[in-house]
């Protein structure tokens, strides 16, 4: 339902539909039904038509399994690639071969009851992953699409949050959610500055089709520019995601699709056969930046919003989801207890539970993209011995798949299968 000039109450208002606002609200319906009511405001009308999204993210099984329990995955699964391996390399540009430096098997110990391994994590392509979280919320009762609509400004009165929309109608609710991405208009309105840094670099993004077959395994090449990653698809294909210099950057994004293609080739370095474009490419500027809190009075970051970080580890939609699960646990369970989830101490729980954690990932996503886009001899001769010890450690390999499985410190309920 689309709604552009009634005021009206609701018991939280999202702004913005991000994967980490639909991921939001479909984990507050799922939980509390027709309990509760919500909004979200957002700037583009659908038009049954995804916008086109080259990406596809490392979903991980914690993820995962918060999208199962939610009864998301079921729509996803199909476009979902489960990853088997992941081979990390260093070398130049110009090396004909690239020694795989480190190498490990992407599966979890144990399943979880299926007697068989479970991936740590799924290549998951943007636009399925947005088609199915839009879907589970499309048409629920309890849920009122604003658009299209943009959030003007708002004002915690006390015992709510008055929200003024730019066609000067007004909503009020017990809570508002900022999650429009990097650019978060309401971050701003609320006065929370963050801190950040370009990186001098581009992020291009395409899909690609294969002769050969990728087995489920991830690839990681460090290069001089910067990590380009190999990411596979359900069939021969798989995601490219790369960065580079910005003035190299803008060279390539010239290039007609055989000058492209040709860039391609370069970089897989021939393991994966012939080559063929299958997607669009598309690019953005690369930056890290924190927000300095993640609630205010009435009002609470997600996703993007609070925290963006290097795409190396492609662990952003992941740290997002996290939010959206401690949020949403915070909030469900006060609203049971029939207590204000608009109320600063009740969201103090919020931002102490996800500031730390969100912090430290985007210091070592940021740590690893400064240490690999150098190329300074004793700097790679360094980082090569380092990859290669930890090749030789298991128990520290089981470490990493640990932790890229998101299934390591303090978990919300969803990311243990568990429903609110």
């Amino acid at each position: 339902m689309a709604e552009t000039h009634a005021t009206r109450r609701f018991d939280i208002v999202i702004s913005g539909a991000s994967f980490a606002g639909l991921a939001f609200a479909r984990t507050l319906l799922s939980a509390l039904g027709n309990e509760i009511r919500i909004a979200i405001v957002d700037r583009t009308a659908r038009t049954g038509t995804p916008l086109p999204d080259a990406r596809a993210f490392a979903l991980s099984a914690g993820a995962q399994r918060m999208l199962d329990t939610l009864g998301i995955w079921k729509d996803v699964a199909a476009a979902a690639q489960p990853v088997s391996e992941i081979e990390i390399t260093d070398s130049s540009l110009e090396a004909g071969i690239r020694p795989v430096l480190l190498k490990y098997d992407n599966h979890l110990d144990q399943a979880r009851g299926t007697g068989s391994a479970e991936p740590a994590s799924y290549i998951v392509p943007a636009t399925a992953l947005e088609q199915a979280l839009y879907r589970s919320v499309a048409s629920d009762p309890s849920l009122t699409f604003i658009v299209p609509g943009e959030i003007a400004s708002f004002t915690d009165t006390g015992s709510a949050v008055a929200v003024t929309l730019r066609d000067g109608s007004t909503i009020a609710a017990a809570l508002l959610v900022g999650a429009e991405g990097r650019r978060s208009a309401s971050r701003d309105g609320a006065g929370i500055k963050t801190i950040g840094w370009r990186y001098g670099q581009t992020a291009i993004v395409t899909t690609i089709a294969h002769e050969r077959p990728h087995n489920g395994h991830a690839v990681q090449h460090f290069l001089p520019g910067g990590p380009f990653a190999i990411l596979p698809l359900p069939g021969n294909r798989a995601c490219l995601t790369w960065s580079e210099e910005e003035n190299e950057a803008k060279r390539i994004l010239a290039l007609d699709d055989e000058g492209f293609l040709a860039e391609i080739e370069t970089r897989v370095a021939g393991r994966l056969g012939k080559l063929s474009l299958a997607g669009p490419r598309q690019a953005w500027p690369l930056e890290m930046h924190l927000a300095r809190a993640y609630v205010a009075p009435r009002f609470a970051l997600l996703g993007d919003a609070a925290h963006g970080v290097h795409p190396i580890a492609g662990q952003g939609v992941n740290l997002a989801f996290r939010d959206v699960a401690a949020l949403s646990e915070i909030v469900v369970d006060t609203l049971r207890i029939g207590l204000d989830p608009g109320n600063l101490e009740t969201l103090g729980r919020y931002e102490r539970w996800r500031r730390f954690d969100s912090a430290l990932s985007a210091a070592a996503f940021d740590g690893l993209n400064r240490l690999f886009s150098n190329d300074a001899l004793l700097v790679r001769a360094a980082r090569d011995f380092g990859l290669g010890l930890v090749d030789r450690m298991p128990a520290l390999k089981r470490r990493l798949v640990s932790e890229a499985a998101g299934l390591t410190g303090d978990l919300p309920r969803l990311f243990k299968s568990e429903r609110l």
